[in-house]
């Protein structure tokens, strides 16, 4: 069967890749599926198929789909047939349904809720996809494809994997008995091209007055924590603020799944190594928090603080590493500290709390807070600085923030971007990059 080659198919193949965008929104007959997918399956020489390029398979597999389609009658146009060899290259060479999914631009979240029910985030908002799985086994395979790729192992005796895909999404696998309805896949992607400030200020994320400062900020060295939740935009705020990071600075950046795209030369990557089969060899973010501060680095980007590992992170934004920055998990700038305090305590839990409150203030500049409003819309709700400590409550005032209006006809809140016009207490370090006067300019505070 796949022994002809019709070059005419090659460029509809393409173009089938390249616009998968629109093949969720076809039909195709089940049953015909299964009786082309059985067919072509059982005819591959596999020694053939591993030695063509994907072009000439997919060619092939294009090929096949029409003979069996045309002599067995079946029910499937042919821009459905181009749909169903799309689908089965994903599976002989990607992750089956997904590949398509992984491939659209326009898809931000991919969540799986056992084999049937594939939901899809686009724009901030979530949708049931038309595609699913064959069966709970071929979502089971495919988990356990995704896990075997990076070492590591899904089974009922270790029932939860973090993982990363070779284009740097995030993936979280979890399988029953701890999913009780069937294996749950949640995959995070991030986009290939780095977006920088003014791109976010252009798509209504902040004003013009948040960009400018937030460009300050950065380039003079202040130490800025990057709060929010889930999926509200927190790795892509601190990958644009990287933007402003000289080129002749060293960089070291921790992760647990690398998802920063710095684009200075002189940058040090470093990812946490979770447990072995074995329950071994662990690296900690906090392992490389302490190892970092033997690499000489100008600024350390911790890419999430969630435990114990805060304090390291303290310790190095208060030694000298101006610049530091990082996120966590948070529902306001004042819940963001109240929760960092509670992670410096678990990292070192004989120290006072006013003596954790005192490296707070003393570490710590800026802190954005970043939203997914119920739009959709991810936006920064506010920018605030921390001016010292009174008694033992951290004062925190905001110098920027969004204020909201109401809701137009078309679904999309609206509002508006507030500048405090308060001379900022970090004023006397941006002076001393010569930047003082454009920021009382910004904030008309002279």
């Amino acid at each position: 069967m796949f022994g002809r080659k019709v070059a005419e198919h090659e460029t509809v193949v393409k173009n089938t890749r390249l616009n998968n965008a629109i093949v969720s929104d076809l039909d195709i007959d089940e049953q015909a599926y299964d009786i082309v997918r059985e067919q072509i399956f059982n005819s591959i020489d596999p020694g053939v198929a591993t030695k063509l390029s994907q072009d000439e398979l997919a060619q092939r597999i294009l090929e096949a789909v029409t003979a069996i389609a045309n002599q067995q009658r079946l029910p499937l146009t042919y821009q459905a047939q181009q749909q169903v060899a799309e689908l089965l290259l994903a599976d002989m060479l990607g992750l089956g349904p997904l590949q398509t999914l992984l491939d659209d631009p326009t898809i931000n979240d991919i969540l799986i809720n056992g084999y049937q029910k594939i939901y899809v985030e686009r724009d901030g908002k979530l949708s049931l996809s038309s595609f699913k799985f064959r069966d709970e086994n071929h979502l089971l395979h495919v988990a356990r494809r995704i896990a075997s790729a990076i070492g590591r192992r899904i089974d009922e005796t270790n029932p939860m994997v973090d993982a990363r895909l070779s284009d740097g999404s995030r993936v979280n696998i979890v399988i029953p008995p701890l999913s009780l309805s069937g294996t749950s896949i949640s995959i995070r992607k991030f986009s290939k091209v780095s977006l920088q400030l003014a791109h976010l200020a252009q798509r209504g994320a902040m004003s013009d007055d948040m960009m400018t400062f937030l460009k300050i900020a950065s380039h003079c060295r202040l130490n800025i924590l990057v709060s929010g939740g889930t999926g509200a935009g927190k790795t892509t705020l601190l990958n644009a603020l990287s933007h402003q990071i000289d080129s002749q600075e060293r960089i070291v950046t921790i992760e647990d799944a690398a998802e920063l795209k710095l684009q200075q030369g002189h940058v040090v990557t470093l990812e946490s190594r979770p447990k072995s089969i074995e329950g071994n060899s662990e690296v900690t973010l906090r392992d490389l928090l302490k190892n970092a501060l033997r690499m000489r680095p100008d600024r350390i980007i911790v890419g999430e603080v969630r435990g114990e590992e805060a304090f390291e992170m303290m310790q190095a934004m208060n030694t000298g590493h101006d610049g530091s920055m990082s996120t966590l998990h948070a529902n306001s700038s004042r819940d963001a500290l109240t929760r960092l305090e509670n992670m410096l305590l678990m990292g070192q839990v004989n120290m006072p709390s006013l003596a954790l409150k005192r490296q707070m203030n003393s570490a710590i500049d800026i802190i954005v807070h970043v939203s997914r409003m119920r739009d959709g819309k991810r936006r920064i709700t506010s920018i605030s600085e921390l001016v010292g400590l009174e008694g033992e409550t951290l004062l925190v005032q905001d110098l920027f923030s969004y204020q909201y209006q109401g809701e137009n006809n078309k679904g999309k809140l609206t509002g508006s971007f507030i500048n405090h016009k308060i001379q900022p207490h970090c004023l006397d370090k941006i002076r001393y990059y010569g930047l003082e006067q454009s920021i009382l300019q910004l904030l008309e505070a002279a």
